[in-house]
């Protein structure tokens, strides 16, 4: 199998390298369960992030970042965009997306409750890797259906078309690795 060599936030990982498409190939990130990395990230983040109201991340790779992020800030409330509408979302708003992790179009979507905690504050949209920027764009979009001020974009990791925007606080950089077709 063949591996990418990460460095970031003092750690070291070897990242699996997948095929998404018959064209691209992306070293897979995965911060579920690895609590050293998602602490020491956190603890990097914290100290580049503007003053906000309340985090948001999208379901479900980015929430243990945003919740350390959350007890960094002493915050006592943060926000997941859920990707299917729950039964016990009463009047949901609903966005749609779509990621190139999972190659579908998914939506996002917070209760009626959370958007009018929401509604005039500053969040600042968290996830753990940025790649094409859809799913942020999504969220920017639900955050102002809400009625709430987007105070910035930040990430562990960005790849892809999103290492050259200015417009996101990361960590580091991760290379995607195209497919050349053999002749």
């Amino acid at each position: 199998m063949k591996e990418y060599d990460l460095k970031v936030a003092g750690l070291e990982r070897k990242l699996p390298i997948v095929q998404i498409s018959d064209t691209l190939e992306i070293a897979s990130f995965v911060i579920l369960g690895d609590a050293e990395l998602v602490i020491r990230a956190a603890a990097e983040l914290v100290t580049r992030i503007p003053p906000v109201d309340y985090l948001i991340t999208a379901e479900a790779k980015g929430i243990p970042l945003v919740q350390e992020l959350a007890r960094l800030l002493n915050m006592k409330r943060f926000f997941v965009a859920r990707k299917s509408i729950k039964p016990y979302m009463t009047e949901p708003l609903v966005i749609e997306v779509y990621s190139i992790t999972t190659q579908t179009r998914q939506i996002l979507c917070l209760s009626r409750e959370e958007s009018e905690l929401i509604d005039g504050k500053r969040v600042l949209i968290v996830d753990d890797v940025i790649s094409t920027g859809e799913s942020i764009k999504a969220m920017e979009s639900l955050i102002r259906k809400a009625g709430g001020k987007v105070a910035g974009k930040a990430a562990i990791l960005v790849e892809g078309d999103s290492t050259d925007r200015k417009d996101i606080i990361y960590l580091e950089k991760l290379p995607v690795f195209p497919i050349i077709a053999s002749r």
